[in-house]
C-alpha cells in the first residue's frame, strides 16, 4: 500500500501536461454545473414536489448512485477493452442531454418527482460507464510518480467547484428559481467534450487492452486475492455508505434544525468544500501513501461527525464541517491513489469500477437509511449515524491489522511485553 519516492512532487507537477490541462480544465467547469445541480435537484426535491419529504431525497439519490453498484463489472470492463477518451465522450454527452432535459421540464412548468426518479436513474447509468474511465485514464496522460499529484489535483478540481457550484446555485435559485441552476449544468459538459476533443493522443500511454472472454470475473478474482485493495474498499464503502451523505444532512439541518434558505444551504457546501479543498492541495503534494494515514482521517471524520450531530446553532455547524470535509478528502484520495498505484495496469479500469461500485454504490444502500432515520429520529441522527459506522469501520481495521500482524491487543493475557503495533498493512501481510 504504500508508494514512496525520494521526496514530494511540487503541488502542480502534473499541469505540465497539456492533456492533463485540458483534462482539469474541462472537469473544473463540469464540477462547477455537478455541484449548482446537487443543490438545485436537491432543494427542487425538498422544498417544490414535497413537503421536506426526507424520505423522497434519499430515494433520489439512491435512483443516481444504483447503476453504478449494479453496472460496474460492466463498465469496468468496457474502460479496460476500449479507448477510455471514446468512452468518456460518450458518457458526458448522455449526460449533457439528460441535464438539460431536466432542466427543461422545469423552466417549462412541468416538472413531476417521478420525472426527476427517472433522470436520475438515466444519469446514474451514464455515471456508471464515466467513472471507472475518467479514474483509469489519469494514469494514462501522467507518469507513473505523479498519479498521486494527478488523483490530488482531480480531486482539488471537485472541491474548487464546489467551493463554487454551491454558493452560486444557492444565490441562482433564491433570485431566479431552480431550472437556471440545472441549465448551466447540462451546458457545462460541452466543456469536457471539447477538452477530451483537443487532447492529443499521440502523447497519451494507453493501458494494455484486456481480452473480452472472461474480464469481468478476472477482474473479481484479482480483488479478491488482494486483501490490501479490499481493506481499503471496505473503509471506502462505510464511508460512502452511511457518512458522505451530507446532500440529505445539510439539506434537513438546514430546514428543519436551523431554519435557514437556500441561499444558506447553498452555503453550507462551499464551507465543507473549504477543508475539502484543502486536503487535495495536501494531496497533491503527497508521495507517501499508508493505511495509517486513511485510518486516521477516518477516525477523525467520525468525530467530526459526532460533534456536527450536537451542533448548537447554524454558525457551529458550519465551522466544523470544514474539519468534516478535509478528513473525508484525505480518506478519499488516499484510498484511491493507493489502489491505482497497487493496481496493474490492465486490470485497472475494471478495479477503479469495482472500487467506485464499493464507494458509491453503497450510497442506494445508505440514502435511503438516512432519509428514515431523519423522518423517523430526527435530523441530527443523520448525521450521527455516519459518524458511529465510520467509527465501527476503523475499529475493524485496526482490528484485522493486528491480527495480520500477530500482535495481541492484549498484551498482560499473554505476558506479551515486546508486542509492537506495524504501521503499514503491507508489512502486515
Amino acid at each position: 500500500m504504500s508508494a514512496t519516492t525520494a521526496e514530494r512532487v511540487p503541488m502542480f507537477s502534473s499541469f505540465g501536461i497539456r492533456n492533463y490541462r485540458l483534462f482539469w480544465t474541462g472537469g473544473f467547469i463540469s464540477n462547477i454545473g455537478t455541484w449548482m445541480a446537487r443543490i438545485a435537484q436537491d432543494w427542487l426535491v425538498l422544498t417544490v414536489l414535497t413537503a421536506n419529504s426526507a424520505v423522497a431525497l434519499g430515494l433520489t439519490t439512491a435512483l443516481q448512485f444504483l447503476p453504478i453498484a449494479v453496472l460496474a463489472p460492466y463498465a469496468g470492463s468496457l474502460a479496460d477493452r476500449f479507448s477510455k477518451r471514446k468512452v468518456l465522450m460518450i458518457t458526458q454527452a448522455a449526460l449533457a442531454v439528460t441535464g438539460l432535459l431536466l432542466a427543461g421540464l422545469v423552466i417549462g412548468g412541468v416538472v413531476e418527482l417521478w420525472h426527476v426518479y427517472l433522470l436520475a436513474t438515466v444519469q446514474g447509468i451514464a455515471a456508471a460507464f464515466d467513472g471507472p474511465a475518467r479514474q483509469a485514464m489519469a494514469p494514462e496522460m501522467v507518469s507513473e510518480q505523479l498519479i498521486p499529484n494527478a488523483v490530488g489535483l482531480n480531486t482539488t478540481s471537485f472541491h474548487a467547484a464546489r467551493l463554487v457550484g454551491p454558493a452560486v446555485a444557492g444565490l441562482s435559485i433564491a433570485w431566479w428559481g431552480v431550472g437556471p441552476a440545472l441549465l448551466f449544468n447540462g451546458f457545462s459538459f460541452i466543456a469536457v467534450l471539447v477538452a477530451l476533443a483537443m487532447m492529443d493522443e499521440g502523447e497519451l500511454t494507453p493501458s494494455p487492452r484486456a481480452k473480452a472472454k472472461g474480464s469481468i470475473m478476472a477482474g473479481l478474482r484479482y480483488v479478491k486475492s488482494r486483501p490490501d485493495i479490499m481493506m481499503l474498499m471496505f473503509l471506502v464503502f462505510m464511508l460512502g455508505t452511511f457518512g458522505l451523505n451530507f446532500q440529505i444532512t445539510n439539506a434537513l439541518m438546514a430546514t428543519s434544525v436551523f431554519h435557514v434558505g437556500a441561499d444558506s444551504y447553498g452555503v453550507l457546501s462551499s464551507i465543507m468544500a473549504c477543508g475539502s479543498l484543502a486536503a487535495g492541495l495536501v494531496a497533491a503534494r503527497r508521495t507517501e501513501l499508508r493505511l495509517r494515514l486513511i485510518m486516521a482521517a477516518l477516525a477523525a471524520f467520525a468525530v467530526s461527525c459526532l460533534l456536527l450531530a450536537v451542533a448548537p446553532g447554524y454558525l457551529w455547524y458550519a465551522v466544523l464541517l470544514v474539519p468534516a470535509g478535509f478528513a473525508s478528502l484525505t480518506v478519499m484520495t488516499a484510498a484511491n491513489a493507493s489502489v491505482q498505484l497497487s493496481t496493474t495496469p490492465v486490470m485497472r479500469g475494471r478495479v477503479m469500477a469495482l472500487y467506485q461500485a464499493i464507494f458509491l454504490g453503497g450510497t442506494p444502500l445508505g440514502a435511503p437509511l438516512i432519509g428514515w432515520v431523519g423522518d423517523v429520529w430526527g435530523p441530527r441522527w443523520t448525521v450521527a449515524i455516519g459518524g458511529i459506522m465510520c467509527g465501527i469501520a476503523v475499529a475493524v481495521a485496526v482490528a484485522y491489522v493486528v491480527r495480520q500482524s500477530g500482535w495481541d491487543v492484549m498484551p498482560w493475557r499473554n505476558h506479551r511485553p515486546d508486542a509492537v503495533l506495524v504501521e503499514d498493512f503491507e508489512d502486515a501481510r
